[in-house]
């Protein structure tokens, strides 16, 4: 086990250059400021005169640390995260960029949080690491924004919620999107582009892609709903299609169900799509989602990209959990959110864990985890108090 509590810096925010990584070292400026209580945390990556330059234009204070590292410089790398109790990297795909530095992280016992999406590179990096963080005590936690803390943690309210109304978990819960107003990050739509390219060249990757329970540690569950071609809902009157996030959300939950020794039960079932509204127009809503790329093809936000101040302030999320009981008793749970969800809200997300591992859980064992599986009720505190998230039993 590594002891941290001489470590220079509390977090070090790696890639605080790229369109996400500034939004959360923006984030870090304005919450926590400086003095008392404040966490101390570092801006890095490979220039110090373009760090120098995105702390000035997002305000942070001129004595603000940097910290210079590249992914090409595994080195650099190593040197980086032993000054840190925490890292967060926006420096995606991971699949490309990520390898050296996760490693180096479990190695050395350094916690570590991601907006990963490639669930076939995190069934890779679980195989591969999980023995070394648990060794170091290193905390990994993938996914780590609007994939999939929403949907994570809406899950776990939920369960918990039925525990207590009905004194068993829910075996079928439906995840739908019923608003979202932004767009999906350059970070996703790239990663999405390098993960289709590895399944070319590795059968097993398009395994992993395919299995709703390539992350469970081998554990294997029921048949799972498809969710992936428009369907009417009768329950909730509404058409809905497929969700684009849905194959790695799905598949986070059911990691979470097995980190925690299945509370969600052994039958669980669980699907995530968006609702399009009733009548032929919310078919036709529907239909049109699913043979659409809501990646945005070729006019997609490359890596370093995003949206203007204004789109992420007017962006938007809301999403419905129904729990469904074997009796036919249902329970349903909101979650929202503030901000656009691949810029705006993610990057308050990402911060909030990072400040949830160094502050909240600094007594849990290493590992690879998920958001709920480690951070559970203190990081959807954190978010509701700071992040502009609200979760809530809705009937």
């Amino acid at each position: 086990m590594t002891d941290r509590s001489s470590r220079e810096f509390d977090i070090i925010v790696y890639g605080a250059t790229g369109f996400t990584g500034r939004l959360v070292a923006e984030y870090l400026a304005k919450q926590y400021g400086a003095g008392g209580d404040a966490p101390k945390w570092a801006m890095a990556g490979r220039s110090e005169e373009k760090l120098a330059a995105v702390r000035d234009e997002i305000g942070a204070p001129a004595d603000t640390p940097f910290v210079t590292a590249d992914a090409n410089d595994p080195a650099s790398l190593a040197d980086m995260v032993q000054r840190t109790k925490a890292v967060v990297t926006t420096v995606g795909p991971y699949q490309l960029y990520g390898n050296d530095l996760v490693a180096a992280c479990a190695e050395h016992g350094t916690d570590y949080c991601d907006l990963s999406g490639e669930p076939a590179w995190m069934r890779q990096k679980i195989d591969a690491l999980e023995d070394t963080a648990k060794q170091s005590g290193a905390r990994i936690v993938f996914s780590t924004g609007f994939d999939s803390i929403p949907f994570d943690l809406g899950v776990y309210k939920l369960q918990q919620e039925c525990k207590e109304r009905f004194g068993q978990p829910a075996p079928r819960i439906k995840g739908r999107v019923r608003a979202m107003q932004g767009t999906f990050s350059g970070g996703t739509a790239a990663s999405l582009k390098a993960t289709m390219a590895a399944a070319a060249k590795d059968p097993k990757v398009i395994g992993y892609l395919t299995d709703p329970f390539s992350l469970a540690g081998g554990f294997a569950g029921p048949d799972q709903p498809k969710g992936n071609k428009p369907e009417y809902d009768e329950a909730l009157q509404s058409w809905a299609a497929p969700f684009i996030m849905a194959p790695i959300n799905t598949k986070n939950v059911h990691r979470t169900n097995a980190l925690l020794g299945h509370p969600y039960g052994e039958d669980f079932r669980y699907d995530e799509m968006m609702l399009t509204g009733p009548g032929e127009q919310g078919e036709a809503i529907a239909n049109h989602l699913a043979t659409t790329d809501m990646m945005g093809g070729d006019d997609a936000p490359k890596p370093g990209e995003g949206p203007s101040k204004d789109e992420r302030e007017n962006g938007f999320y809301d999403i419905m959990f129904i729990a469904e009981m074997n009796d036919g008793a249902t329970a349903t749970y909101g979650v929202k959110g503030d901000k656009d969800p691949g810029y705006g809200s993610t990057s308050k997300m990402i911060a909030e864990t990072a400040m949830c591992l160094v502050r909240d859980v600094t007594e849990s064992d290493g590992g690879i985890y998920t958001p709920a599986a480690l951070l559970g009720d203190k990081l959807v505190a954190r978010l509701e108090a700071n992040a502009g998230l609200s979760f809530a039993v809705e009937g």
